[in-house]
C-alpha cells in the first residue's frame, strides 16, 4: 500500500523523502514553539494568582483572547493581518522574508502563543492547587513573595501539573497542521502534495497519521518519564494507600472494647 512513497518524483526524489521534509518542519514547529509558549505559559500563570489586581487583570485578558480565538484565525492575523497593521518598512521587510522561513516565524509565533494562553491555565490551576500553608510558611522564614513563588511555589506547581501539560505538547504537534494554510510544506502539508501527485489519498494522509500517532506516543511516553522522575511522594496513584507495614501499627476494631475496659 504504502509502495508509493518510494517511487520517484519529477524532481528526482522520492515521495517519501516530501514526507520526511515536512516531519522536519513539523518537528521544528512543534519544539521550538513548546519552549515560547512554556516560558511565556508560566510568566503569564503566574501573573493570574499574584495580589495586584492590575498584573492578574492583564494576565486573564491574554488568556482570553489568545485561548478563545480559533489557532486557524489566529495563524491568519499573525500572517496576513500583522504585516499591514506595522509601520509601512517594517511591514514590507516581514512580507520579503524568503520561503519557508516567511511563512515558519508567523507559525511558530502563533502556536507559541496560543498554546502559551492554555498552559497558563494549566500553571494557574498548579498554583491553586498547593495548600496555602506553603505561602504562610514562607512568609515565617522570611521570604518575599518573588522568592517565595521561585523556590517554593512554582517548583512544585510544575511538578503537579506534568501530567495535565503532556495533552498540550501532544496538542502542538497537531496545531503544526494549520501552517498549511500560510503555505508551510510541513507534514500534512506534503502528504496533500503526495495526494495530489499521485491520486493515492489514503496512502499519503495514511502515512501522515502513521507518523502523528508515533510523535503523539513517543510524546506521551516521554512525559510519563518525566513524571515519574519529578513527582511529589505521596501525589501518584496509589501511594495515599496504607502501606502494608502500617498496618500493624492499626489497632484491630475487636480489640477495642477490651481496650476501654482497662481505662476503667
Amino acid at each position: 500500500m504504502f509502495a508509493v512513497l518510494l517511487e520517484q518524483t519529477a524532481d528526482g526524489q522520492r515521495y517519501i523523502d516530501w514526507l520526511v521534509s515536512g516531519l522536519g518542519w513539523t518537528l521544528a514547529l512543534a519544539f521550538f514553539g513548546w519552549w515560547i509558549a512554556f516560558a511565556v505559559g508560566v510568566v503569564v500563570g503566574i501573573g493570574r494568582t499574584v495580589q495586584n489586581r492590575a498584573v492578574a487583570a492583564l494576565a486573564r485578558l491574554y488568556v482570553e483572547i489568545f485561548r478563545n480565538i480559533p489557532v486557524l484565525v489566529q495563524m491568519f492575523l499573525w500572517y496576513f493581518v500583522l504585516p499591514e497593521i506595522l509601520p509601512v518598512a517594517l511591514g514590507n521587510a516581514i512580507k520579503q522574508i524568503p520561503p519557508p522561513w516567511g511563512s515558519f516565524f508567523p507559525a511558530l509565533v502563533c502556536l507559541g502563543l496560543y498554546t502559551a494562553a492554555r498552559i497558563a491555565e494549566q500553571v494557574r490551576a498548579g498554583i491553586e492547587a498547593l495548600p496555602k500553608g506553603q505561602v504562610e510558611a514562607a512568609s515565617a522564614l522570611g521570604l518575599s513573595g518573588y522568592l517565595t513563588y521561585r523556590h517554593v511555589i512554582v517548583p512544585q506547581a510544575l511538578r503537579l501539573i506534568i501530567p495535565s501539560l503532556t495533552s498540550e505538547v501532544m496538542g502542538i504537534y497537531k496545531n503544526t497542521s494549520v501552517a498549511l494554510t500560510i503555505g508551510l510544506m510541513e507534514l500534512t502539508a506534503q502528504a496533500r502534495q503526495i495526494s495530489e501527485a499521485t491520486f493515492q489519498t489514503f496512502t499519503a494522509f495514511g502515512a501522515a497519521t502513521l507518523v502523528y500517532l508515533a510523535l503523539a506516543l513517543i510524546a506521551y511516553q516521554g512525559m510519563a518519564l518525566i513524571d515519574r522522575a519529578v513527582r511529589i511522594p505521596g501525589t501518584g496513584r496509589g501511594e495515599d494507600a496504607i502501606e502494608p507495614a502500617a498496618t500493624h501499627a492499626i489497632q484491630p476494631i475487636d480489640s477495642l472494647p477490651d481496650a476501654m475496659e482497662v481505662v476503667k
